[in-house]
């Protein structure tokens, strides 16, 4: 396992489309716990493999929502390849997302609060589940990486551009020191 650097916008591979996985192997899972580890690390929610230079249909996601005894979170990895949603709920929810790509920036975004998902799992196990909550607002976001999209592209051109503009100075602010 091995923590990988995490692009950040404007990198132009975070708008590739990610392909397909066509073999569910040691090599794919591989890349699953690199992924678990750079999420785990950075720290974050949730991980698309384009995410790290990997343009293919793999994402991570564990909400640790909830605190164990000793007040550490608990961990509850899911694993989604190759993705599909449908039928996303007429009811929409606002969340104040941030994302691993444009770092300590954050805004509000408007999802289907719920969805119907396929995927398969690292073993390969197709799954068909209806998601909703804060696992249907991560799921979403992370899917949107998988077609290019990051989630300043659901806000409007002003406000993009101000996080944009944020975000590079943070990044030469980071530079200088």
């Amino acid at each position: 396992m091995a923590i990988r650097p995490i692009l950040e916008a404007p990198d132009p591979r975070l708008r590739v489309k990610s392909v397909p996985v066509d073999t569910v192997d040691d090599d794919l899972r591989a890349l699953i716990a690199d992924m678990f580890e750079t999420m785990y690390d950075a720290p974050g929610i949730g991980l698309a493999a384009v995410q790290i230079g990997v343009p293919k249909r793999v994402l991570v996601i564990d909400l640790q929502e909830q605190e164990g005894e000793d007040g550490e979170r608990i961990r509850e990895p899911r694993v989604f390849i190759n993705p599909e949603l449908s039928d996303p709920a007429e009811d929409k929810s606002v969340y104040n997302e941030g994302c691993l790509s444009v770092p300590d920036q954050y805004a509000d975004v408007e999802r289907p609060v719920a969805i119907q998902a396929r995927w398969l799992d690292e073993d390969g196990v197709q799954h068909d589940e209806r998601i909703e909550g804060m696992l249907a607002t991560c799921l979403q976001h992370e899917m949107d990486h998988l077609e290019g999209v990051l989630f300043i592209d659901h806000l409007s051109k002003l406000k993009r551009d101000m996080v944009l503009k944020k975000l590079e100075k943070a990044r030469k602010l980071r530079r200088a020191a």
